[in-house]
């Protein structure tokens, strides 16, 4: 095997893992838009790391047996930023409060565009290489 065969297996393998990330986030949107309860999280902290520009909110809520549960959002960067005390919609399915997500148009669609965008990328350099060979 080729470096350049190696290459393309890889942008292929990392096309189709990003595009089935993509596909099971969709997937959990559409379960929480149909059978996630609402509640409203506030933001008690904004973790930091060291070698990035953009903090993470941490978020909190109530579930509905009273439990506080705590959360930190899947779209995270640059205008996606949640300042410290703010009250956000928040979705999550009964069964499984962890996977609450921040119930906003921008919070939502964020990671799945970027994973099928970042899927088909990787297809398409896969694709080019193959084409100009």
């Amino acid at each position: 095997m080729t470096g350049e065969t190696i290459g393309i297996g890889l942008a292929v393998l990392a096309g189709l893992v990003s595009l089935w990330a993509g596909a099971r986030e969709a997937r959990l949107q559409i379960r929480l838009s149909l059978y996630g309860l609402r509640a409203e999280g506030v933001v008690v902290d904004q973790e930091h790391a060291p070698a990035d520009d953009c903090s993470t909110p941490v978020i909190e809520f109530t579930d509905r047996q009273g439990r506080p549960v705590r959360f930190r959002p899947v779209a995270t960067g640059l205008g996606l930023g949640l300042p410290l005390g703010a009250h956000v919609p928040i979705v999550y399915l009964p069964e499984r409060p962890e996977s609450a997500r921040v119930f906003t148009r921008k919070h939502r669609l964020t990671p799945i565009v970027g994973l099928f965008a970042g899927g088909m990328i990787f297809l398409g350099v896969a694709v080019g290489v193959v084409l100009t060979r």
